[in-house]
């Protein structure tokens, strides 16, 4: 898997950024210090004067490449999303046995992410802890519906779609399957988010992941 990832470009929505930043090393910088800046002071804090100033470039040439933060993080997540998707696509794709390859999925879309050396601009591990942290920021927003006609969550909708097919390729029956991906992919974002956190009202230790709490919650719920 990790030599045919080596050979993809990672797509996000043209219409999310101004300039694709994957097509100059100023924008690889940008996308690569930009998550480096929001993993140490928060989405909140974080404005392009600050990234500027991390990269030795002036804030009007990070508005060449987005528009706003928003439409910053807007990218993060969706890149995120597809990379995810990617993962999920090559992990399942010899894998005959439905249920099999459903537990697998779902433990792509759930795990403690591991660095992807293929991306050398993009640091998964902390990514990831954005996606985990900040990721609601990206659609709990008054735009959100247009965004939303504009395609800018079609990635992560895309990859709960995926997820849903194959809890149906087990069970054509069950009622629920898109709920229960979205929920999979949500929950484990929470999940991860407790763990860290509030660890008095989560399962999720050490010992206990996400993913073994969501793989049996799926199974049961689909085969009751």
């Amino acid at each position: 898997m990790k030599n045919l990832l080596s050979n993809i470009k990672i797509s996000v929505p043209e219409k999310i950024f101004l300039k694709d930043p994957e097509s100059s090393d100023l924008g690889k910088r940008i996308i690569e210090h930009s998550i480096l800046l929001i993993d140490e002071i928060g989405f909140d804090n974080f404005t392009f004067k600050k990234l500027g100033a991390k990269i030795g470039s002036n804030e009007s040439s990070i508005y060449r490449y987005f528009e706003s933060k928003h439409k910053l993080l807007l990218y993060l997540t969706s890149w995120y999303w597809a990379w995810i998707e990617y993962q999920l696509v090559f992990s399942t794709s010899n894998i005959p046995n439905p249920e099999k390859r459903l537990l697998k999925a779902i433990e792509v879309v759930t795990q403690t992410i591991k660095e992807d050396f293929d991306f050398s601009h993009v640091n998964e591990v902390k990514l990831n802890q954005i996606i985990i942290n900040e990721y609601s920021k990206s659609y709990l927003t008054k735009e959100v519906d247009s965004e939303n006609k504009e395609g800018y969550f079609v990635v992560y909708k895309r990859l709960i779609a995926r997820l849903r097919d194959m809890i149906l390729n087990v069970n054509s029956e069950y009622k629920y399957a898109s709920s229960i991906s979205s929920t999979i992919v949500e929950g484990a974002l929470h999940q991860h988010f407790l763990k860290d956190h509030f660890k008095s009202i989560t399962d999720c230790n050490e010992t206990v992941t996400p993913t073994q709490f969501f793989q049996e919650l799926t199974i049961n719920a689909i085969k009751s």
